[in-house]
């Protein structure tokens, strides 16, 4: 049970509670931080960070596909949620880089085990998919 004192049926009795005091789902802390690392970018930037502190030109060159204004969004939106740190030099031009805070190295260790198992079940999930597709 991992000194989790919650079970699954526990919790989905406590957001049922929440939802029928009129809470929304904003209010569900597990919706609340997943959308912010389920971003379409978040985890590839994530586990680039995990390796090492990037500049912002470093990162677009890893994901070339990204556009400069997703880029500079997402890596807001990590650097707000707590995962990201941006530091600022004092160099002409000032450079920026952008790290892994303790919370984001923190998530990156359970979100790294979503990525293996994602890399070891695509085929399967594709083959589902199609299968799925076919009947419909």
């Amino acid at each position: 049970m991992d000194g989790n004192i919650f079970t699954l049926e526990s919790k989905i009795e406590i957001y049922k509670a929440m939802a029928d005091a009129g809470a929304s789902f904003a209010d569900c802390p597990v919706r609340d931080v997943i959308q912010g690392i389920s971003g379409k970018w978040s985890s590839l930037l994530v586990m680039a960070l995990s390796e090492k502190p990037y500049r912002f030109g470093q990162l677009r060159r890893l994901a070339p596909d990204i556009s400069q204004r997703m880029l500079t969004q997402t890596l807001h939106d990590l650097q707000r949620d707590g995962y990201v740190h941006r530091e600022v030099f004092p160099t002409k031009p000032p450079s920026v880089e952008y790290s892994l805070t303790d919370l984001g190295r923190s998530m990156f260790g359970p979100l790294h085990e979503l990525i293996e198992w994602a890399e070891l079940n695509h085929g399967a999930v594709r083959a589902a998919r199609a299968a799925f597709d076919a009947q419909a």
